[in-house]
């Protein structure tokens, strides 16, 4: 007598080998185990305990591979709640990359004086930092919320112009569950960290919230002013689908 229909009644972890065990986001394998549960009615996806991985509650009659296909679909959700991993000692930063406008630059230290970041483009683009190892992580988010603030405020102003809508301030921060906001009393919130992704992807943030400044929702209206001023919008929001939850990764 086979064992799988009791399994499935007392909702326990079963048929492990009918979909993947691990799911790669970003060259990190992450768990996922599968709960067969009879009253669910979808698929459920929450993060194990110790937040190294996922568990799958997935009902009667769906297979574990629909449920793990599910779970692909969330790999920004998912990343966004997984334990980080161990940062790297600060001195090992140089020769390590992240992405600004979307292109890769190399982390090197700087020597002499000057500013204590700037980006060199020129033999390879480099993201040059003066200082102490130790304080090179600051350095470089610091550089980079001032770089987004200024992208930002620069579309955000030129959205504003041909939508004819007016913000009181502009401010950007390190949220997780969106991108960009807009308040009722015209403050324009977002997230620092598109300043990695392409150029394209921070001008949609920016167009995506002024139109907010007219339509407090997402109805014709609101996408009209979208798509009619950025024309590269649905190319953006496919990418942020994508690609979004790297920007969530820095290597420290």
């Amino acid at each position: 007598m086979s064992l799988k229909p009791l399994r499935r009644l007392i909702g326990g972890i079963s048929e492990p080998d009918e979909a993947p065990a691990t799911l790669e986001i970003d060259g990190r394998d992450v768990a996922v185990g599968y709960r067969r549960n009879a009253r669910a009615r979808r698929i459920i996806m929450r993060m194990d305990k110790r937040r190294h991985g996922i568990v799958l509650t997935v009902p009667e009659g769906t297979s574990l591979l629909r449920a793990y296909d599910f779970a692909r679909t969330q790999t920004g959700w998912i990343w966004q709640r997984l334990e980080p991993e161990a940062a790297p000692d600060p001195a090992s930063l140089e020769g390590l990359t992240i992405t600004v406008r979307g292109l890769p630059h190399t982390i090197e230290q700087a020597t002499g004086r000057g500013v204590p970041v700037h980006i060199r483009d020129l033999p390879t683009r480099a993201l040059m930092v003066r200082g102490e190892a130790r304080h090179l992580p600051r350095r470089i988010i610091d550089f980079l919320k001032r770089e987004a603030k200024a992208d930002l405020e620069r579309a955000s102003l030129a959205y504003a112009r041909v939508m004819d809508a007016r913000f009181s301030q502009l401010a950007v921060r390190d949220t997780t569950s969106r991108w960009g906001s807009c308040s009722s009393n015209g403050t324009l919130s977002f997230s620092w960290r598109l300043i990695m992704a392409p150029p394209r992807v921070l001008d949609y943030v920016a167009a995506h919230e002024v139109a907010h400044l007219l339509e407090m929702n997402h109805g014709p209206d609101f996408w009209g002013h979208v798509y009619r001023h950025c024309p590269h919008a649905d190319w953006s929001r496919k990418w942020l689908r994508k690609h979004g939850h790297t920007l969530h990764k820095l290597p420290f």
